[in-house]
């Protein structure tokens, strides 16, 4: 049937059977044939000639007339209650620009964008668009300058934060560096790690990701975090201790002069001058503290992880082991039959190591014993020099022991570790 006019009766058509050639419909119970196919036609048939079926029928349509599909008046009158001109233009017309539906939405994506660092792009891709057309038919998807100045907005009015803060009795400081390929970029990172009474649990959260010029020397990584301190209000004497990694630039930063180095010049001024008791043991008191209160810092104890496994890898027998792994691991890397082979054995694919990334090493070694098999087998008939067996058992002799860093690393990795991990993994490692 055309999509065009009523519906086919399913009840009274299940009962006859329509010829389109001779245009004529024929009662499966009879077989007497009926000329077109006009549903009030078969039902007054089913009525003269077969009233046991007809009254079935009947008793059914009466059914869900009153209950409709579901067998509930109520949904039945809601489903067929007809749709008003008003509803209808309603579901169809934009929210008014000030309308507090419009507002309400535009806050959220503000929202959304903001703390997922999406570009404020997003909301002009044709996906977007078309997923909130979807979402929300009546709202009108914000421009790119509107939407940032939502999300300046919402960073400015964004109090929370310093009040959990203000009510932290100690914060412990976090930097991070990191440069883009090429050199084109640096950005320094600082963040806050406290526990937060309101809520009742560490917290740990992203105070400001700055663009930094090189070079990057420790004044200017100082200025930096100072700058952060007095907007975020957050006073020295309540800083814990600012957690940073081993390069010489942080570590200078947060070098600080004790009473004692800047006492010396005077010293040496008068050098048969004597002082007493009570001076000497003030001086004494002053030397491991900060005669300005400058911030203390701590190595993070996960970089200095990657150093011992640094210092382990460069050890001469581990060395060549690992070298010769690697050569294995490139000589499949470059060959896209090797790799399917080994796939289609194993379901995995050897890994490579990357200096700048925690584990990897211990990844790929363990990646390596894993398709032992399969890589053994492969590199001999592709005609390629493997790994001895002696080899193998020295390589799984270092993953033993990279298993403790690889374990420990992955724990103290997370935002909001305390002292409690990181004492047993300083003994264990």
């Amino acid at each position: 049937m055309s999509g065009l006019g009523r519906k086919r009766r399913i009840d009274i058509w299940s009962q006859f059977t329509y010829d389109n050639k001779d245009n004529k419909t024929a009662c499966t119970a009879c077989g007497a044939k009926i000329s077109g196919k006009n549903t009030t036609n078969l039902k007054r048939h089913l009525q003269t000639t077969h009233q046991e079926i007809h009254a079935k029928i009947q008793k059914k349509s009466d059914y869900k007339d009153d209950h409709g599909p579901s067998g509930n008046k109520a949904s039945a009158a809601s489903e067929t209650q007809q749709q008003t001109i008003s509803t209808a233009f309603q579901s169809s017309s934009k929210y008014k620009t000030e309308s507090k539906e419009q507002h309400t939405k535009e806050q959220a994506i503000a929202r959304w964008i903001g703390r997922t660092g999406l570009p404020v792009t997003t909301i002009e891709d044709e996906d977007f668009v078309l997923m909130m057309e979807i979402v929300d038919r009546r709202l009108t998807v914000p421009k790119k300058t509107k939407m940032s100045n939502l999300i300046e907005t919402q960073y400015e009015h964004e109090q929370r934060f310093k009040e959990r803060l203000a009510a932290a009795r100690r914060v412990s400081i976090g930097l991070d560096m990191w440069t883009k390929k090429g050199l084109t970029a640096s950005f320094l990172a600082i963040s806050a790690c406290y526990f937060c009474v309101e809520q009742s649990k560490p917290v740990h959260i992203l105070l400001a990701l700055e663009q930094v010029a090189h070079p990057h020397t420790a004044l200017s990584i100082k200025a930096y975090v100072d700058k952060c301190m007095q907007e975020w209000a957050i006073p020295k004497e309540r800083i814990l201790t600012v957690i940073t990694d081993n390069g010489s630039n942080m570590v200078a930063a947060f070098k600080h002069t004790t009473a004692e180095e800047t006492s010396s010049d005077s010293e040496d001024d008068s050098p048969g001058s004597t002082m007493e008791s009570d001076s000497e043991s003030v001086t004494e008191d002053q030397r491991y503290h900060h005669v300005d209160m400058e911030m203390d810092r701590t190595p993070c104890v996960v970089h200095t992880i990657q150093l011992v496994v640094h210092m382990l890898q460069k050890e001469t027998s581990v060395k060549r082991v690992l070298n010769k792994a690697r050569s294995v691991v490139k000589l499949f890397r470059k060959s896209s039959v090797a790799t399917q082979r080994v796939l289609d054995q194993c379901g995995l694919i050897v890994v490579n190591d990357c200096p700048t990334r925690w584990s990897s090493t211990f990844s790929m070694v363990t990646r390596l014993l894993t398709v032992k098999d399969a890589v053994c087998q492969i590199a001999s008939d592709m005609g390629w020099d493997g790994l001895l067996t002696s080899e193998w058992q020295k390589l799984s002799s270092i993953q033993d022991l990279l298993l403790p860093f690889a374990e420990h690393t992955k724990t103290l990795q997370s935002d909001t570790s305390s002292m409690s991990l990181v004492v047993p993994a300083s003994l264990i490692c």
